[in-house]
């Protein structure tokens, strides 16, 4: 599997810069962080939560936990986890866990941890586990305009 075509035609419509990253083959964040070289706390972790309204991307620092009472707290919702088959069913393009962190584009709800809008470069998921999308911080924050912000998350 590559880059996700919905997520590459989005990126080229929105004028955005990147840059495609490839790696060998890893299933967890930390891991993809080593192998990819890059530090982990510029890594954008996803996590597909689900409340009564439907489902969020959550996006947090791969060097991060999700704190689910933090973002109760914040959103006033009860969250979940979402299971894989939610996520094959909702990311039908993408490997389960290589979630791009860009929910607009599946049209999603997101909520972005506010620790990575701060990051001179952003690395994310594509869809799939070999390769991350590396982008300018500027251009990662241009994307996540329209994501709700906040402090939900904690490093481990």
């Amino acid at each position: 599997m590559t880059m996700s075509t919905t997520l590459r035609s989005y990126l080229e419509d929105s004028g955005q810069s990147y840059e495609l990253m490839h790696h060998p083959r890893t299933l967890t964040s930390m891991e993809t962080a080593e192998a990819a070289h890059v530090p982990g706390h510029r890594l954008a972790k996803t996590v597909l939560v689900a409340d009564e309204e439907g489902y969020v991307l959550v996006v947090i620092p791969s060097t991060h936990r999700l704190l689910f009472g933090a973002l109760r707290e914040q959103f006033g919702h009860h969250f979940d986890l979402a299971t894989e088959r939610d996520i094959a069913a909702l990311f039908h393009e993408c490997e389960v866990g290589a979630i791009p962190p860009f929910g607009q584009v599946f049209g999603l709800r997101v909520v972005v941890d506010e620790s990575l809008l701060n990051e001179d470069d952003v690395y994310c998921e594509s869809g799939d586990h070999a390769e991350l999308l590396h982008l300018a911080g500027r251009d990662f924050r241009a994307l996540m305009r329209q994501a709700e912000r906040g402090r939900f998350s904690e490093h481990v």
